[in-house]
């Protein structure tokens, strides 16, 4: 994982587990957005591709079952395109690369600070 961006403890962790669960089952182009100031709804989303269905419901059950927090909601498990897993300050957004590309998030919300993430750290570690 690269570099934190600010927040509470509490989310600062838990956005690193869920980053750190999502790089276990091949996630790419991990982002996360800071709205603090610019949504009431959340204050961070975390969104993340895969290229097909079947990993976008292993990197969804990844996180869903190993984080410490237990989501509040979960939307899209159904159908696996874009799933949604909801804990209250942080929205984890799952999509299909075809989708997220469609629906492209980060440009709805493009005045919120952009934080990428990688497995380039954990890569070199483990060389």
């Amino acid at each position: 994982m690269t570099k934190i961006q600010k927040g509470t403890d509490k989310e600062l962790k838990l956005i690193s587990q869920i980053v750190d669960l999502a790089l276990d089952k091949k996630a790419v182009n991990i982002i996360s957005l800071d709205l603090r100031g610019l949504s009431s709804v959340s204050d961070y989303y975390l969104i993340c591709s895969a290229d097909s269905e079947p990993q976008v419901k292993a990197i969804s059950d990844n996180i869903k079952n190993n984080t410490l927090i237990k989501p509040f909601h979960l939307e899209g498990y159904e159908q696996f395109r874009w799933v949604l897993l909801d804990y209250g300050e942080i929205m984890v957004h799952i999509f299909r690369t075809q989708d997220r590309e469609y629906y492209r998030l980060e440009k709805l919300w493009a005045d919120a600070e952009l934080l990428k993430y990688s497995d380039e750290i954990t890569k070199k570690n483990s060389l």
